[in-house]
């Protein structure tokens, strides 16, 4: 059914998309547009949207940002901690729509996810159990495993993951090594170091800088033949697997909260949503090539198998 276009829609409207580079960056951006045109509100029509590229570069992060806040738009979509934070300190006046979020509580985005208050509501990335469930799935994949690296980036949401991690580690007999990089170098080095333990595994968590450098850490895992997991990277490349909330999914969603805030809703009254939708990719050559034999009941709950 075609929507109803109200006095709201009659004139264009601009909107700001501070969206994470990755590999499939563009997929978030038709993602938003498919929402809003789903809602009424077509590109070019009845609305402009002006879209910049949250990059690992502080220096960049920030005057990106700053470029998109000058605009003026009646409200911006963010994704990511790093790129809302940034947006969060440049503005409190503009409404934010953040999207794949870890803990924007713990961040001091929002009040609560009930009652966000201020100019800023959105879409969470995880459950925070999350972490507890990438170190299961390379124990389910990789069984003796019991040496994790972590690949932490600038992002500051590591700490609830990690810390989600410390907890689980115990449980499943697995010792963990936490390592906090801010640059392709660093990560080189800390793989290198960490590949003389036995049995080891690696997992790159949520990360701007980390994503930038998928392609580098999937090529150091298949060097040192560990088994590695994804927590945001869309499209796993040579990578053995990839859990998260689809991101696609919840950028499609936050065109509910732009829908709703440029008619006239507040966002500090809008309550942040988590996801509802989640992905399970396996890499089954990567997996050969590591000598594993993934379960069959693992591969049933995949929502992607890559043959």
């Amino acid at each position: 059914m075609t929507p109803v276009c109200t006095e709201a829609q009659q004139r264009t409207r601009r909107i700001g998309a501070f969206v994470v580079t990755s590999p499939v960056q563009e997929a978030y951006a038709r993602a938003l547009r498919e929402g809003l045109s789903a809602l009424g509100w077509i590109e070019g029509k009845n609305i402009q949207s002006d879209f910049r590229w949250a990059r690992p570069d502080p220096d960049k992060l920030r005057a990106d940002a700053a470029s998109l806040v000058d605009l003026n738009p009646e409200v911006i979509v963010s994704g990511g901690t790093q790129a809302t934070t940034v947006l969060r300190d440049l503005t409190e006046r503009i409404p934010i729509v953040f999207v794949h979020v870890a803990d924007p509580v713990q961040e001091g985005l929002v009040q609560s996810l009930p009652h966000p208050g201020a100019n800023i509501t959105g879409f969470a990335a995880y459950e925070f159990s999350i972490a507890g469930k990438w170190l299961e799935l390379l124990k389910e994949i990789a069984p003796r495993t019991t040496n994790v690296l972590v690949l932490a980036g600038p992002n500051p949401t590591w700490r609830t993951h990690v810390k989600t991690m410390q907890d689980a580690a115990p449980l499943l007999e697995i010792q963990l090594t936490i390592a906090h990089v801010k640059s392709a170098a660093e990560i080189e080095a800390e793989v290198d170091a960490f590949a003389k333990k036995p049995r080891g595994a690696m997992i790159a968590l949520p990360d701007i800088m980390l994503s930038a450098n998928h392609e580098r850490i999937t090529g150091l895992a298949g060097k040192y033949r560990l088994p590695d997991l994804y927590a945001n990277v869309q499209g796993l490349g040579n990578g053995l697997i990839r859990y998260s909330s689809d991101w696609p999914d919840l950028y499609r969603r936050a065109a509910t909260y732009v829908d709703r805030i440029l008619k006239g809703a507040e966002p500090g009254d809008l309550p942040v949503q988590q996801p509802v939708k989640f992905e399970l990719i396996i890499n089954l050559k990567t997996a050969s090539a590591l000598g594993l034999t993934v379960p069959p009941a693992l591969l049933a709950r995949a929502d992607e198998v890559i043959e």
